[in-house]
């Protein structure tokens, strides 16, 4: 069972990378631009289609479903990790306020490597932490995993307002982790053609 776990979740980031691959591409490292805000404010605006679909029965007017909107927040989560971080080849924010055209200078090798550091980090998480709970994300419903993704938005946007402390909890890193690893679980459940019939 867990090397079928696995199995799938590395179906599933492949699948995410080569998208932000993708679209690396077609807009470059535009995302770099956004503040921790803005990044948390698109991982809730995905989260919160997925929750209007799943009271709507998933009518859409438009055709992306919610596995599109999951491997989004996955992506998201991954570009905040990459921001969170200092990372080699990867500017800072100072760097990119001051001045536009060092996006054009980054090399995309160091982004992708950026993206594939966050991964290897988030899988050890979810073999860890699923070994200590037991498969129990099996039992939870997917609107449950929805539920989760949402409260850990508020909390990052808690610990935002609080410039980035926290007195006891964990931190944002952490809240993200955990969003990935709940959107991976909520594909697996789904069996997303997205993902798994390609």
């Amino acid at each position: 069972m867990e090397s079928l776990l696995f199995n799938q979740f590395d179906q599933i980031l492949d699948y995410c990378f080569r998208l932000f691959k993708s679209k690396n591409t077609d807009y470059g490292p535009t995302w770099l631009l956004y503040r921790y805000s803005s990044l948390n404010d698109e991982i809730w605006r995905k989260a919160k289609r997925i929750r209007t679909l799943e009271e709507h029965h998933d009518q859409a007017c438009i055709p992306e479903g919610r596995d599109v909107e999951y491997v989004g927040i996955i992506n998201y989560c991954i570009m905040f990790l990459i921001k969170l971080d200092t990372l080699p080849g990867i500017p800072s924010n100072e760097d990119l306020t001051n001045d536009l055209a060092v996006l054009d200078g980054i090399d995309e090798a160091d982004i992708f490597k950026a993206y594939q550091t966050r991964i290897t980090a988030v899988k050890d998480l979810l073999v860890r932490k699923n070994t200590d709970y037991g498969d129990a994300w099996r039992s939870m419903s997917l609107t449950s995993m929805t539920d989760q993704i949402i409260i850990r938005v508020y909390r990052i946007r808690k610990i935002l307002s609080n410039q980035g402390e926290c007195a006891v909890s964990e931190g944002i890193d952490a809240q993200l982790h955990d969003m990935i690893n709940y959107c991976i679980f909520a594909l697996i459940k789904m069996e997303s053609g997205l993902i798994f019939n390609r």
